[in-house]
C-alpha cells in the first residue's frame, strides 16, 4: 500500500518484517540495474542498524553485475571493523557475506585511519574519486530513521548537522564519535530511501513529514532530494501515516 504525500515524502507500507525486507531488497536492486542501463558503474550508500541486514541478506542474492557496483555507507562509528557495533562489519556479515552481492567493491570508511579527522579526510577522498558531481552524486541511498529524528550520523542538536561545505564530516551520538555523510550529499542521491521499522519510529516517521517540523529537532529533515523521499515502511511504524 503506498500513501502519496503532498510534503515530499512516499510512504510503502509493507506487511510484515519479511515483507519490508524483501520490497527494499527489490527496489535497492531495480535502481542499481536502472543506473547499470545509463552508466558502467554504480554508487550506492547504505545504512547500518538492525533493520536493514534481513533487507541485506535478500539483496546478496540478486543476480546483478556486482562486479560494477560500489558500496559505500552513509555513516559508520568510530570503532575497530570487528567490533560489533562496526557497519562494515554488518555488511560484510550480509551483503558482502555470499552470494552475487559479495563481487561488489565495497569502501569502508578507514576507521583504523590516526584520528576520525583523518578518518573523514580520506572517506571523503574515497567518494569524490567514485562519484561524480560535486556534491557527490549516489544513484542510491538507503537511511534509516532513529527514535530521535536523525539519520545517518546527524543527531539533534550535533555541528554535524549544519555542516554543508564538506561531503563528510565527524559526528557524535550516543558516546561515539562518527564519521557521517553531510546533509548536501544526501539529498544529492538519484534515490533516497528511508527504511523505518518498528513502533518506536513512529513519531519520528510523523514528525519527518510534518512541514512545520523543524529540522533541529529532527535532521532527518535536512535530506530533500529532487525526487522526493520513498519511505519504506512496516505497519509498526508507519501507523496512520
Amino acid at each position: 500500500m503506498t500513501a502519496p504525500s503532498s510534503s515530499g515524502y512516499r510512504v510503502v507500507r509493507a506487511s510484515s518484517s519479511e515483507d519490508l525486507a524483501r520490497r527494499a531488497a527489490e527496489t535497492i536492486a531495480s535502481h542499481i540495474d536502472l543506473a547499470l542501463d545509463q552508466r558502467d558503474r554504480a554508487q550506492i550508500a547504505l545504512c547500518g542498524g538492525g533493520t536493514p541486514a534481513a533487507t541485506y541478506r535478500h539483496l546478496a542474492q540478486e543476480r546483478l553485475p556486482w562486479d560494477r557496483v560500489d558500496v559505500f555507507l552513509g555513516d559508520e562509528r568510530w570503532v575497530d571493523s570487528e567490533d560489533p557495533a562496526s557497519n562494515a562489519r554488518l555488511l560484510r556479515q550480509t551483503l558482502l557475506a555470499e552470494g552475487p552481492g559479495a563481487s561488489a567493491s565495497f569502501h569502508p570508511v578507514p576507521t583504523s585511519s590516526a584520528s576520525p579527522e583523518d578518518g573523514a579526510r580520506l572517506y571523503e577522498e574515497a567518494i569524490q574519486r567514485a562519484c561524480r558531481g560535486a556534491p557527490p552524486i549516489f544513484d542510491l541511498m538507503l537511511l534509516g530513521l532513529g527514535e530521535d529524528g536523525h539519520t545517518a550520523s546527524l543527531f539533534p542538536g550535533t555541528a554535524a548537522t549544519t555542516v554543508r561545505d564538506r561531503w563528510v564530516t565527524i559526528g557524535e551520538g550516543k558516546g561515539l564519535p562518527r564519521i557521517t555523510l553531510t546533509a548536501p550529499v544526501l539529498s544529492a542521491a538519484g534515490q533516497v530511501i528511508m527504511l523505518v521499522a518498528g513502533a518506536g519510529k513512529q513519531q519520528a516517521l510523523q514528525r519527518l513529514q510534518d512541514p512545520a517540523e523543524p529540522a533541529e529537532r529532527t535532521p532527518a529533515r535536512l535530506v530533500q532530494p529532487a525526487r522526493g523521499v520513498l519511505i519504506l515502511a512496516d505497519e509498526a511504524a508507519a501507523g496512520s501515516a
